[in-house]
């Protein structure tokens, strides 16, 4: 019997607000910036690429490519993308509770 794959997409498991906290505290706290961009990229997708590439101003082929994997997106552009979801950046000091 041959095995079968399924495509399994993390933004479709992103369904409330608290999901996508948690996914994104996750990934923040690894500080791997290429993780951490592929995160937001995720939770763009959750929310819808269209809509935070409106609420950012930028276009939506940018947000995917800057969002990916293999993405480097700028700080401005990280800042606009939390901000059209809802987060924002605040510094934690390290063992500090979250």
């Amino acid at each position: 019997m041959a095995e079968k794959f399924y495509d399994f997409d993390p933004a479709e498991m992103l369904d409330s607000d608290e999901a996508v906290e948690i996914f994104l505290t996750e990934a923040m706290a690894t500080d791997d910036a290429k993780l951490i961009a592929a995160a937001l990229g995720v939770v763009a997708r959750a929310k819808g690429m269209s809509k935070i590439a409106s609420e950012t101003g930028l276009a939506r082929e940018h947000l995917y490519k800057c969002l990916s994997e293999t993405g480097n997106p700028t700080l401005e552009t990280t800042v606009a993308v939390l901000k059209a979801m809802g987060f924002h950046l605040a510094p934690r000091q390290d063992g500090a509770a979250a």
